[in-house]
């Protein structure tokens, strides 16, 4: 089991990251130990807390206490209206989280939302999504975003692009790279000997033979056949609407799908709350919430910090599958 904890970014202070970090050191207690890195000012008011001066001290913390990696920001946080002095703040923590990590002094990163607009106004953030400065911060090329949550695994190959560029990004090597990245991490991080994949079509019933678009026997087909002869398992290119029924679910570890909508409509149906957004192909482990920074619910304390829960409890798994 591993000993290190798990680094939990602040993300956008404004936002409702402060309140389900408190909530989730609630829930979880000191179970599942890991520690917050932030300014101890955007916590909710009359939060339990504790700075500590390294990662392993939050071991030593009460189970009502959320242990704090002081990380002082320019202004206090203003629930619901992001400062824009603080952008410097947010994106310096997900370094430093990266840093403690990559030294052995945290297990695994998990990421609290952020707010590309607010990132970007307020200290010209270069890069599309956390997913992309985390690869930066790891000099990796090539990554993978997958959503999981108990009943499905998800993996979308293009991702934030609009429907009508979908055809032309989806090419033969960025399929092959995002299934084998896909293959690579469910036998490090989740200890699947060898892992089931299913991939979607991506035109209406896998384009029926060519009569609804020729993408699924031009590109996808010949990259899965190749694949398979290398002794992958892989069924595809499938019907999108008839693989995430509990019974074709049962088939698979997880799914790959062409584009955004065809991913994560499914798992966002099957567990809204609960699910997780996670990066393979990094040199360590991240999760994170899969939802934003909920600015018209921050600081009322209504927030659900299910998926932070989920987020937290799956980089624990995941790091302790790597530690062997």
């Amino acid at each position: 089991m591993t000993t290190a904890p798990i680094a939990l970014t602040c993300g956008e202070p404004s936002g409702i990251g402060p309140e389900i970090a408190m909530k989730a050191r609630a829930a979880l207690g000191a179970a599942l130990p890991f520690f917050w890195i932030g300014d101890p000012r955007h916590l909710p008011d009359g939060s339990t807390w504790q700075e500590i001066r390294t990662p392993a001290e939050a071991h030593d913390l009460p189970a009502g206490t959320l242990p704090v990696l002081r990380h002082d920001f320019h202004s206090p946080a203003r629930p619901g209206d992001p400062a824009p002095e603080n952008a410097v703040g947010v994106i310096a923590v997900i370094a430093r989280a990266v840093d403690l990590v990559a030294s052995g002094a945290a297990s695994a990163v998990c990421t609290a939302p952020i707010n590309k607009k607010a990132l970007k106004d307020g200290a010209g953030f270069a890069f599309p999504g956390h997913t992309e400065y985390l690869a930066h911060l790891a000099g990796v090329d090539r990554v993978v975003m997958m959503l999981a949550c108990d009943a499905l695994r998800v993996v979308p190959v293009t991702i934030h692009i609009p429907l009508s560029e979908v055809p032309g990004a989806l090419t033969a090597d960025l399929l092959e790279e995002t299934i084998r990245i896909t293959c690579d991490g469910l036998i490090r991080d989740f200890g699947l000997a060898k892992p089931r994949l299913a991939v979607a079509g991506l035109n209406p019933h896998a384009g029926e033979g060519g009569a609804m678009g020729h993408e699924d026997l031009t590109v996808i087909a010949p990259v899965l056949d190749r694949l398979r002869a290398e002794g992958m398992a892989i069924t595809g290119p499938l019907p999108a609407d008839t693989m995430f029924h509990a019974g074709a679910r049962a088939r698979y570890d997880a799914a790959i799908c062409m584009y955004h909508d065809q991913a994560l409509i499914p798992i966002k149906t099957l567990d809204f709350a609960g699910g997780v957004n996670l990066t393979l192909g990094l040199p360590f482990i991240r999760t994170s919430p899969d939802h934003g920074t909920a600015f018209d619910i921050a600081g009322r304390g209504i927030a659900d910090p299910a998926s932070l829960i989920a987020a937290l409890k799956m980089a624990r798994d995941m790091a302790e599958k790597r530690a062997g």
